[in-house]
């Protein structure tokens, strides 16, 4: 788990989680990248992966953009300075990324959403922005500056006829150094600008996407009264739940958003399961062409990565949610159940195998392998 140094986990998530930023150093002490540049520029040239390149400076504020999947000599052509690589999802496929995302599970992991890798050279930025998310920011390689700003975080601050959404105004309240190894947390709603100060810089960012109350609203087919711009804001996280468990206090802070009573039974944990639409292709394009693995006793398997799983006790009743969906759970064992939601792991015995079967037949597991 991550190192907090002065700041205890506690101390971090009641008083910087969802409200300020906190630079971390040496969280991860003589952390390594488990990716080289050559290797995050090989995965951009695959079809699997989302991938872009952002070329520009603040000094010149001539952005461009370009997405992936790029030709394998596109990088011969780059120039030297001012430009980043972008790769969305890298823990879906890289066994390594995605064991990473256990450093942080003191915060639920049906809150997380995916692990986006930067590649940048020296000077390379995607300007100053803000967006939705809480976000951890692992510095890998090399060294980024960061500013900070709360100022003029609103829709009305974006340049103009631009593909990215950069900041038009940017005013700097805090500045870090991120070396190998620190962690950068950033609240949702607040602006940084990220810079690379060597020729190689590679940053993990670790998303947690807040839901607006218009998602909500649209998949509920409400109608307010009025405009709701609103977004979840998270309850206090008690760090010694399963990470996978949905508590009343965060349905109810989803009643709050609403401003309802009450939600239908369920609605919540499929909410918060959902598959971007990249990932649900993903899994609808695998039901269509291939067969469900073969459960062999004695083998370990994981949840796919591109799954997102979820529990909550309703009326002492256990509910699972996966991918969106409920979880025919009435079959199972209860702890069992639990310990696979928290894990993502199930080793095959004679206990477990008839849920190892039905979460394959589903195209829910993978078999452990270096990449899934």
């Amino acid at each position: 788990m991550i190192h907090f140094g002065q700041v205890s986990r506690e101390e971090f998530l009641a008083e910087y989680w969802q409200k300020k930023p906190l630079l971390i150093k040496h969280a991860l002490p003589n952390f390594i990248s488990p990716l080289s540049p050559d290797e995050l520029a090989g995965l951009s040239c695959e079809e699997e992966f989302e991938s872009r390149v952002v070329k520009g400076s603040t000094q010149r504020n001539d952005w461009s953009l370009e997405n992936g999947p790029f030709k394998d000599d596109y990088f011969e052509s780059v120039p030297q300075n001012d430009w980043t690589l972008l790769i969305q999802g890298v823990d879906k496929h890289i066994l390594e990324v995605y064991k990473l995302i256990e450093e942080f599970d003191f915060i639920p992991r049906w809150r997380f959403d995916d692990v986006m890798i930067s590649f940048a050279a020296k000077g390379g930025s995607v300007g100053p922005h803000y967006d939705h998310y809480d976000v951890f920011l692992l510095q890998s390689l090399g060294r980024r500056q960061w500013q900070i700003s709360s100022i003029d975080c609103n829709p009305n601050n974006y340049v103009k006829n631009s593909q990215l959404r950069i900041m038009q105004s940017f005013q700097e309240e805090d500045t870090f150094i991120a070396e190998p190894g620190d962690i950068l947390y950033v609240p949702p709603g607040i602006a940084h600008h990220g810079t690379s100060l060597d020729s190689e810089c590679i940053t993990l960012s670790f998303g947690y996407r807040s839901y607006s109350a218009n998602e909500m609203m649209e998949v509920l087919d409400l109608k307010p009264h009025k405009p709701n711009n609103g977004y979840y804001i998270d309850p206090s996280w008690l760090i010694d739940r399963g990470n996978s468990e949905i508590s009343n206090s965060a349905v109810n802070q989803a009643l709050d958003l609403l401003n309802v009573d009450q939600l239908p039974t369920e609605f919540f944990g499929c909410f918060v399961t959902r598959l971007d639409p990249f990932d649900q292709q993903k899994i609808s394009e695998m039901m269509a062409f291939e067969e469900p693995i073969e459960i062999q006793e004695s083998v370990s398997y994981i949840l796919s990565p591109i799954c997102r799983i979820a529990y909550q006790m309703i009326k002492s009743e256990l509910h699972v949610f996966i991918n969106g969906e409920p979880f025919d759970s009435q079959n199972f064992d209860n702890d069992l159940l639990i310990i696979f939601c928290n894990s993502r792991v199930i080793k095959i015995n004679n206990q477990n195998i008839s849920l190892a079967k039905k979460l394959s037949s589903l195209y829910l597991l993978e078999k452990i392998s270096d990449h899934f």
